[in-house]
């Protein structure tokens, strides 16, 4: 990957200098982008050496190609920042029960279905269940939220709930729908397009057909060994159980939900922001960008982003424990927690505080957004 740097011209008593802008172009960033690429070629296609190996250089050539002339388009190189470096993972967290039912719909959906090996279930962008290894994971859940979903069910992402109009739950069933596979089970007479992906969590590849199922806001992947032959009527199968006990899960998540709706803060532009990730199970919140879309969507400014992530890149000077706090010229505070392998970041704007005025407010927000969670002093 090659990167210019963007050039300034000042001119000070009729004297022309340039200048290259080298604080607007991160190593860190781009480089996280570029092993993005590779992990999702090596989604789709298994690992380039495994291709050397079985193959000619002249198809590997076309290969690489085929993928990335269509996966560069959509690259967004733009709005690139620390989440392209963390990679991480919303979770829902449910109450008990709720995450029962989920369970056990997960289960009888493998016990009746043995050619399914392992599954993922999303709500929203939000991941409830995960058979999958936290590598695999990673980067599955950026295809699926920032590529595969929104170009199939963009507007229905946006409701997120279940309609409440309808007089029972049931009653929604239709908008179930295979996302690979065949799109429309009474017409099909082909299987359609299912993608084989390849899965690393034992060391070695291994392939599996990609079965998305998409109903109301939930989305269900379902991997299959790779070398199990669909048919038709594995999809009418699956499709026949979805209607009955999805909806039903569904509808007790979108229940929850609609209970834990935060009220938006009055005061959007002094409302401390934040950043969360553990390490151990790539799990990240954040409060500073308002979706997953890499659209520039964020509620702080650039400036801080830019500190944030230098912050990520310099963590290890701080050993497994520290803190650092920056303040730029325009009154804001970053500031960065490490600690059992998770990272907290935090944006404030407060004029004339000291550093233990801003210590104290993350200690606040510490404590009112991430209970339970220890961060040495």
């Amino acid at each position: 990957m090659t990167l210019n740097l963007a050039l300034t011209t000042n001119i000070k008593e009729s004297v022309s200098t340039s200048e290259y802008l080298q604080d607007d172009l991160q190593d860190n960033i781009y480089e996280a982008r570029l092993k993005q690429a590779y992990y999702m070629y090596r989604l789709f296609c298994d690992c380039i050496l495994k291709s050397i190996e079985d193959s000619h250089e002249e198809i590997l050539k076309s290969r690489l190609e085929l993928f990335f002339n269509a996966y560069l388009v959509n690259m967004n190189l733009s709005n690139c920042d620390i989440l392209d470096l963390l990679l991480g993972i919303q979770y829902m967290p449910l109450d008990k029960q709720t995450f029962l039912n989920v369970q056990c719909f997960i289960s009888m959906l493998e016990c009746k279905f043995d050619f399914i090996e392992r599954c993922l279930f999303l709500y929203n962008e939000h991941v409830i269940w995960n058979g999958l290894e936290p590598t695999d994971l990673q980067i599955i859940y950026q295809y699926l939220i920032r590529t595969l979903l929104p170009a199939n069910v963009e507007t229905e992402l946006k409701g997120g709930s279940v309609p409440r109009n309808l007089p029972s739950p049931f009653a929604a069933s239709q908008n179930g729908r295979f996302i690979t596979g065949p799109t429309n089970l009474k017409q099909a007479k082909v299987v359609g397009k299912v993608p084989k992906v390849h899965l690393f969590s034992v060391g070695t590849a291994k392939e599996y057909h990609l079965i998305i199922y998409r109903s109301l806001s939930a989305t269900v992947c379902l991997f299959v060994k790779g070398e199990v032959e669909l048919t038709l009527d594995m999809f009418k199968e699956v499709n026949d159980f979805m209607v009955f006990k999805l909806v039903e899960v569904v509808t007790d998540i979108a229940e929850f939900c609609s209970k834990r709706s935060v009220v938006p803060s009055n005061h959007p532009e002094t409302t401390p922001r934040f950043i969360y990730f553990d390490k151990t199970n790539k799990a990240y919140r954040s409060t500073v960008h308002l979706d997953n879309k890499r659209s520039g969507n964020i509620c702080c400014n650039i400036e801080s982003l830019r500190i944030i992530a230098d912050m990520n890149e310099n963590k290890h000077l701080l050993g497994p424990v520290g803190e650092s706090i920056v303040k730029t010229m325009n009154e804001f505070w970053v500031v960065s927690k490490t600690s059992n392998s998770r990272e907290f970041y935090v944006v404030l704007q407060q004029k004339n505080a000291s550093l233990i005025e801003i210590s104290e407010e993350v200690k606040k927000l510490c404590d009112s957004e991430l209970k339970g969670i220890f961060f040495h002093s």
